[in-house]
């Protein structure tokens, strides 16, 4: 068994160059996101049936015990045979995430980024999502007992967040907003209260936690993975995957780099439009002010901040994007229901649809091994004991709805949070 070394994580800007100290610091002066780099010249895999301890040397945390002894095991990567047959594809495989304990890959991010995060000395944070990580992140920073998080959702999102009642959790939901709206009010309340801002994808505890499906699957895949396939709202998961997939191949674990293909559907597909036109930016006609969808958890109208990172490792892979419609993402629901007995949500789903597209199109080889990421399933929502925080729009920004509110009321006044 190989002996457990000790570890340093080192941060880059990935525009000039610059080293930074093993921090949680999102962006260079220069403007370039900061990413993790590890040391490939002595990095092991160890032997653990536990995907957080066999990949440590590949996660920005030095220390194992920040895991807080937490425990991930492997997901199933089904060989999708009956579904393949129907689609000639022989070599056809679903990395079913839908078996995490909240039924999403972002468990994965979550048990991560919280492990980085408070290593990084972060005790308290703003953060927001569509549903998935917020849940997850309510999970994962039950062994945190100094950690708060302040959690910010838009309100047509609210109801896909499921957690019980938590002094860990503070959440705010937003009257009438939109995915961006909440995101950008969850930054500027953490500028006002000197509490740092999680910031999504450019967190790398984010990144490298989602890789690990990928990491998984070239172990359970006996064939080198010729193309990943994902839906994507920001695309935080795709860009850790390839960024890991570069590791393994450093490491001489895999033979080849995936290619790329990212899913959107089309009523939110800014990304995809963008990309499919040749545009090295997002303009202003692919964003999207008000999504809507069936694929909910990748409802992001405007990913104008992160697409030049993503369009960049798409177009290193000799990868690409597709957009699909409702009825093609419902199809792709039912075949691998009916077909391989897994039960994904819509917004996984796309992600098949995506392939099914491209192969019926005769752009993507039926004989190529693909590898589609299932990233999570619908949720029953039992747990309503908790207390929301309601904010609404005013002319001095978003303030709380309920002036007997006064938890809320306090919390948005007080100048410093601890």
């Amino acid at each position: 068994m190989t002996q457990r070394r000790k570890k340093r994580v080192q941060h880059r800007c990935v525009k000039c160059g610059r080293v930074f100290p093993h921090t949680f610091n999102p962006f260079c002066e220069c403007g370039g996101m900061i990413e993790v780099e590890y040391d490939l010249d002595h990095a092991h895999l160890y032997d653990s049936t536990n995907t957080l301890s066999r990949f440590f040397d590949l996660l920005p945390i030095e220390n194992l015990e920040s895991l807080r002894s937490q425990s991930m095991p492997y997901t199933p990567c089904v060989h999708a045979r009956k579904l393949g047959a129907l689609l000639e594809m022989p070599w056809l495989y679903l990395k079913d995430e839908t078996k995490l304990p909240t039924g999403t890959t972002k468990d994965r991010m979550a048990v991560v980024s919280m492990a980085f995060l408070w290593e990084c000395g972060v005790r308290a944070f703003c953060t927001s999502s569509t549903g998935n990580s917020s849940t997850a992140y309510a999970h994962a920073i039950v062994p945190y007992s100094d950690c708060r998080m302040y959690l910010f959702t838009a309100e047509d999102f609210q109801d896909r967040v499921d957690y019980g009642p938590s002094e860990r959790v503070v959440p705010f939901v937003l009257r009438d907003a939109s995915f961006v709206e909440a995101f950008n009010c969850a930054a500027t309340f953490a500028s006002s209260h000197k509490l740092f801002s999680e910031r999504g994808f450019f967190n790398p505890g984010r990144r490298n936690g989602l890789k690990l499906a990928f990491l998984e699957a070239t172990e359970q895949v006996p064939r080198p993975i010729d193309w990943y396939v994902q839906a994507v709202s920001s695309a935080m998961g795709v860009y850790g995957t390839f960024q890991g997939a570069k590791e393994l191949l450093a490491l001489g674990r895999i033979a080849q780099l995936p290619r790329l293909l990212c899913v959107q559907q089309e009523s939110c597909a800014p990304m995809a439009r963008a990309f499919l036109e040749g545009s090295a930016i997002i303009r202003p006609e692919h964003i999207v002010p008000r999504p809507s969808g069936i694929a909910q958890a990748i409802l992001r109208g405007d990913p104008t901040r992160v697409y030049p990172y993503v369009r960049s490792i798409v177009l290193e892979s000799d990868g690409t994007f597709a957009i699909v419609n409702e009825q093609e993402i419902r199809e792709a629901r039912r075949m691998v229901e009916e077909l391989e007995g897994i039960s994904p949500c819509y917004s996984a789903s796309a992600a098949l649809a995506g392939l099914v597209r491209r192969v019926r199109q005769g752009t993507l080889p039926r004989n190529a091994t693909v590898l589609v990421n299932l990233t999570g399933s619908d949720r029953s929502f039992s747990q309503r004991l908790r207390k929301l925080h309601w904010l609404k729009a005013t002319s001095d920004g978003w303030r709380p709805e309920d002036p007997i509110d006064h938890e809320a009321q306090t919390l948005w006044q007080e100048p410093t949070l601890s």
